[in-house]
C-alpha cells in the first residue's frame, strides 16, 4: 500500500479510510479525481421518480426476508412507539387544558412517535401500505410474503399501543391531568360517524404513504426527520384517523372504562380501511405508475 503524503490532509485521509470521495483539490489534474467529484455530485442530486422507487423495491425485499417471529417483535415496539404521539400531545392538553391554541400546539409534539418509528426502522402498519405494495406491482410471487408481513405486523402493531394504553391509564406513571387529556383523545376519536372515521384514515393513510416515499428520496437523516415532522403534524393538526396512533388514545379509554371494547374494534376495522386505501390508491399506485412512466421515457430517449 502506498505511503501517505506529507502534505495529506486529514479529510483526504479519512476519505480513503471510508471508501468515500472527499475534497477534491483544483489544481490536481488526475481524470480519477475529476470523476469521483462528478460520481459525489451525482449521488447528491435530487432524485428521479425510479431512484425513489428503487430504494422502495430495496426496503420492501429487505422486510420481506425477516421472519415472522422478528416482524412481530418489531411490530410491537412499532405500536408502543407509537403512544408517544398520542402522550406528546396529552401532555401538553395536560398542562395548558383543550382550546384551539393548545391543540394548535400540542399537534407540534404528534410527531415524536412517527420519528422514532420510522426512523428507528420498527414496523408501522401504514407504512407497508408503500413498500410491500410497490414491490408486487413488478413482483406478483411477493403477494402471499406481502399478506404475511401484514397479518403479522398489524396485530403486533395493536398489542403494542395496548401495552402503552395500560402503562398510561393503569398506572400511576403519568400525572392525573395528562391520562386524563389522552382518554378525552380517545374519546373523541372513536365517538364519530364510521363515514367521518373512514375519510379520515384515507387521508392520514395518504400523507403517511406521501411521508414513507419521501424519506426514501431523501439523502440525510436530518431531511427525513424534517419530512416525518412536517406531514405527521398535519395528521395530528387534523385529527385525521391512525390505526396504531390514534389506538393508543382510545385504548387508554378503554381500560378507564370510558369506551367499550366493541367501539375500539369497529372503529379499528374502519381506520384500517381507510388507511389502506388512502395509502395504496392515493401514492403507491400513482407513484408506482410516474416510476415506470419514467423508465420508459428514459429507456426511449437511450
Amino acid at each position: 500500500m502506498p505511503q501517505d503524503s506529507p502534505n495529506a490532509t486529514g479529510a483526504e485521509q479519512a476519505s480513503e479510510e471510508s471508501g468515500r470521495p472527499g475534497p477534491q483539490n483544483n489544481n490536481a489534474g488526475n481524470e480519477g479525481g475529476a470523476g469521483e467529484t462528478i460520481s459525489h455530485q451525482k449521488n447528491l442530486e435530487r432524485p428521479t421518480a425510479e431512484d425513489i422507487y428503487q430504494q422502495v423495491a430495496l426496503n420492501a425485499k429487505t422486510e420481506l426476508k425477516r421472519s415472522t417471529v422478528s416482524l412481530a417483535i418489531s411490530g410491537f415496539a412499532g405500536g408502543i412507539f407509537m403512544g408517544l404521539s398520542g402522550l406528546g400531545s396529552a401532555l401538553v392538553l395536560g398542562l395548558f387544558g383543550m382550546s384551539p391554541r393548545t391543540h394548535f400546539v400540542a399537534s407540534m409534539f404528534y410527531p415524536i412517535g412517527f420519528i422514532v418509528v420510522i426512523i428507528g426502522r420498527a414496523q408501522l402498519f401504514t407504512e407497508n401500505t408503500l413498500y410491500p405494495v410497490a414491490l408486487v406491482l413488478s413482483e406478483k410471487r411477493e403477494l402471499w410474503n406481502t399478506l404475511r408481513l401484514w397479518c403479522t405486523v398489524l396485530p403486533a402493531n395493536v398489542l403494542g399501543a395496548f401495552a402503552f394504553a395500560a402503562l398510561a391509564s393503569r398506572t400511576n406513571a403519568l400525572p392525573v391531568a395528562t391520562r386524563q387529556a389522552l382518554i378525552q383523545l380517545g374519546t373523541m376519536a372513536a365517538n364519530v360517524s364510521p363515514s367521518t372515521i373512514f375519510w379520515s384514515g384515507v387521508t392520514a393513510g395518504w400523507i403517511i404513504a406521501t411521508a414513507a416515499w419521501l424519506v426514501s428520496g431523501s439523502h440525510s437523516i436530518t431531511g427525513s426527520v424534517i419530512i416525518l415532522w412536517i406531514l405527521t403534524f398535519v395528521v395530528g393538526l387534523g385529527n385525521f384517523a391512525h390505526c396504531i396512533a390514534t389506538s393508543g388514545e382510545i385504548l387508554a379509554a378503554v381500560l378507564r372504562h370510558q369506551l367499550s371494547a366493541i367501539s375500539y374494534f369497529h372503529w379499528l376495522w374502519i381506520a384500517v380501511a381507510g388507511n389502506v386505501c388512502g395509502g395504496i390508491f392515493m401514492v403507491t399506485l400513482l407513484e408506482y405508475g410516474q416510476a415506470i412512466l419514467a423508465k420508459g421515457e428514459t429507456a426511449v430517449e437511450e
